[in-house]
């Protein structure tokens, strides 16, 4: 059965719709699946043992994104099945365009215009939920509990034990804690980890202040890899990792996937809807302020208090509780 999904664009995204994709596999015994999807999130489910053919989405850059999105479903074909994970026209367009029958999307004016399955999907419930919920909208066996997220890319083997300390997020200053505060916590626990310091191109400098501050601490034993991975190997060294101190982030939800022992810093961001999916060994760290979730890139308020309250003092001692 040839079943078309295409992925979110982000990351972490990416990663929560991993049950989905399983509980497609599962109920679908003969499943062959075609991903498209952005750069970040093909790298890293292209390793689906049912994934037959994984396209970067590349329509936006085309002079008429209209006319690509239609090439690049005539190149596709007709599937049994299609669905999308992205609430988007072009997105809805490439599934119509396919002329696949059956075709699954969440509810909005150009979906219910256009594909066959249109979903009105409740939002304040989480992510993963949302997704599960919308891939098995036309099955008769889904229980509402969506099984832990997945990745097939092998774990790297690390020597020591590992912190992983991640930083950056993508989305957005409002959601990083401080270079100086991750330094501390590593500080703290450089007797017992091997420090892995983590970054995408756009967070080099932010994993810099980190290994300086480090320096300046008397830590030595660490390794800055930020602006040095592609999204194969990012996900091979998190999952390889035995402690991952991370804000909310893609890369929290690859550590998640592996169950990697975890704290996760939250500010901005609706948690419930966003945090770590079924990790047994996850603990998130966030503050209560009138202002939040303020869902923003940016502090509005100029104060980011919901990040400035949270101590390095407090993250070392949450890291105890995991044990």
């Amino acid at each position: 059965m040839k079943i078309l999904i295409i992925l979110p664009n982000w990351l972490g995204d990416a990663v929560m719709a991993t049950p989905a994709i399983e509980l497609l596999s599962q109920y679908y015994k003969s499943a062959r699946f075609t991903f498209v999807g952005s750069y970040a999130s093909i790298e890293a489910l292209k390793y689906h043992p049912l994934c037959e053919r994984a396209i970067i989405d590349e329509t936006k850059k085309a002079s008429s994104r209209l006319l690509a999105t239609y090439r690049l479903a005539k190149e596709l074909g007709e599937f049994s099945l299609a669905v999308s994970f992205r609430n988007q026209i072009h997105s809805t367009l490439l599934l119509r365009f396919t002329n696949t029958v059956l075709c699954v999307a969440r509810a909005s004016w150009h979906s219910r215009l256009l594909l066959s399955h249109t979903p009105a999907i409740k939002t304040s419930q989480h992510l993963v939920k949302q997704y599960s919920e919308l891939a098995m909208i036309n099955t008769d066996e889904y229980d509402g509990n969506p099984p832990p997220l997945k990745l097939y890319i092998e774990p790297k083997s690390f020597k020591k034990p590992t912190l992983g300390i991640n930083a950056g997020a993508t989305y957005g200053s409002a959601k990083r804690w401080y270079p100086e505060r991750f330094a501390a916590v590593a500080s703290a626990y450089h007797e017992e980890y091997h420090i892995l310091i983590f970054g995408g191109p756009n967070e080099i400098k932010m994993a810099k202040e980190i290994e300086d501050n480090l320096i300046k601490l008397g830590v030595t034993n660490f390794i800055n890899i930020a602006g040095k991975t592609d999204i194969k190997s990012l996900c091979a060294n998190i999952a390889g990792c035995s402690l991952f101190i991370t804000n909310d982030s893609g890369p929290m939800h690859v550590a998640a996937a592996y169950q990697v022992p975890t704290v996760a810093i939250f500010g901005p961001t609706k948690y419930k809807e966003t945090s770590q999916w079924k990790n047994t060994k996850s603990i998130l760290i966030r503050k209560e302020m009138e202002c939040s979730p303020c869902m923003k890139r940016e502090c509005p308020l100029g104060h980011h208090e919901c990040m400035k309250n949270i101590t390095a003092t407090e993250v070392i001692a949450e890291i105890k509780n995991l044990s």
